[in-house]
């Protein structure tokens, strides 16, 4: 019997900030299981939790190693239910204030890397800043998790599904990574290294990320499909960003999500569109080398061979689509 997968829909609701303790202690409370994840386990494991008042603090336990930072924990909590061994310890960010916001100026946009998907909703210059950031965060499971889920920690996860990722990859996007050390800052496509693997060092914390404002002449969208129409992990995420100076596509971003190691930008795809007038015939040919740039798995969500085939009709959906907006030219899709 076949497989029904449905777009994911945008929905833009009103949220309440999730308040944060700044409590220290052991946690070690037994909590009911998700029955959806490995039903080997159903209770955390106990662990200790740190909760530093400052930055400063923060960056000098994670550099005297032995410790993990945890902001939202909406994956590390359920891996740690699902895999954890007893006595871990970790360093919450819930205290640390500095760390989240959206700051705006006329040539950067600069995001906390505590930032939660929920704060993206309810920053009112988000939609021309990250038109496909908003997007993302419109469909991003459900009020609860994206009062949670922080920027970084989706970033940091490392997962080829990770929504956040495309978005800010389409807006060639830097982190700043911060420990005692120093400070550095990385292109997020430098920074995605592997499945579930980055260049954050043991002793870093993502602080933030960073673009530039999308100029005149600019379109950025995002479009993820999945297994149902609510809450569900991404069978395949595409965000693109072309920018048109009248007639000719000067500037292509395409990042695709779930069908590769890590999220990627598929460049050959990308440099057949520069310098281009994207015909329908141009914008097809590019959605086909996108797909063929793929490296998908067979999983429980959909097969490789079916994720190809999404790749190449909603790259050439997207592309149509920003096309249109960015030159003011019309094609059929």
């Amino acid at each position: 019997m076949p497989l029904s997968f449905w777009p994911v829909t945008n929905q833009r609701i009103s949220l309440a900030r999730k308040s944060s303790s700044t409590a220290a202690g052991r946690c070690n409370r037994s909590q009911p299981g998700n029955e959806e994840n490995d039903r080997r386990t159903t209770m955390l494991p106990p662990f200790e939790l740190l909760q530093p008042p400052s930055l400063d603090e923060a960056l000098k336990m994670l550099a005297a190693g032995e410790s993990a930072p945890l902001a939202g924990g909406t994956n590390l909590l359920p891996d740690l239910r699902a895999h954890g061994k007893a006595g871990g310890r970790f360093i919450s960010l819930a205290a640390l204030d500095q760390l989240r916001g959206i700051e705006h100026s006329e040539h950067r946009v600069s995001m906390g890397g505590s930032t939660t998907l929920s704060d993206i909703l309810r920053d009112p210059l988000m939609p021309t800043a990250a038109p496909a950031l908003v997007s993302m965060a419109e469909v991003f499971a459900g009020t609860m998790v994206r009062n949670a889920a922080t920027v970084a920690g989706n970033i940091c996860y490392g997962s080829p599904s990770a929504d956040v990722v495309p978005p800010l990859l389409s807006l060639d996007a830097e982190v700043t990574l911060v420990s005692t050390k120093g400070e550095r800052t990385l292109g997020l496509d430098d920074f995605l290294l592997d499945y579930k693997k980055t260049a954050r060092r043991p002793d870093e914390l993502l602080t933030a990320v960073s673009w530039t404002p999308p100029a005149t002449g600019t379109a950025n969208l995002f479009y993820k499909l999945g297994r149902r129409r609510g809450d569900a992990i991404t069978v395949v995420g595409v965000a693109v960003t072309i920018v048109a100076e009248g007639n000719t596509c000067t500037k292509a971003r395409i990042a695709l999500g779930s069908v590769a190691p890590t999220v990627f930008r598929p460049q050959g795809a990308e440099n057949a569109l520069i310098g281009e007038s994207l015909t329908a015939a141009t914008i097809d040919a590019a959605a086909q080398s996108a797909a063929q740039e793929c490296r998908p798995i067979d999983d429980i969500r959909a097969s490789a061979e079916y994720r190809r085939h999404a790749v190449h009709m909603l790259v050439r959906r997207l592309l149509t689509q920003a096309w249109q907006t960015a030159s003011g030219v019309n094609h059929d899709d």
